[in-house]
């Protein structure tokens, strides 16, 4: 059963500038040393960015009510498994949130082209 679904979409440009501005202390506070080293490994490293950051914001958006439960965005952490699909693995409050809200699964895709990002995320109940 689905519990929530979010989307969010993003311009590239907009991660550009605010990494251009703010740089690594931006960098930290959003995304994970592994998101870093990932995204910062690949040519378009913004796009990378862009895609796990709009993933993020689709996850808060599928939990529903974010002002409630607030998040830090390093407690919700955008990987790729073995096979490049993208994962989301939580992290302190947002774990806590995922074991309150009986999330079992979590299904994310997330694309980008030139000018926007964009992910979609939808978390499943857990079986009883």
């Amino acid at each position: 059963m689905i519990l929530g679904m979010g989307v969010d979409i993003i311009e590239i440009h907009r991660m550009k500038d605010s990494v251009k501005k703010w740089g690594k202390s931006f960098l930290t506070k959003i995304f994970t040393p592994r998101e870093i080293k990932y995204s910062t490994a690949r040519r378009f490293s913004h796009q990378h960015f862009a895609a796990r950051f709009a993933a993020k914001e689709a996850v808060v958006k599928a939990f529903g009510e974010p002002n409630k439960h607030p998040i830090r965005w390093t407690d919700i952490e955008v990987l790729n498994d073995k096979e490049g699909k993208p994962v989301i693995e939580f992290h302190n409050d947002a774990l806590k949130l995922k074991k309150k809200k009986k999330v079992g699964g979590v299904v994310v895709s997330m694309s980008h082209s030139d000018n926007y990002a964009i992910a979609n995320v939808i978390l499943m109940r857990r079986a009883k």
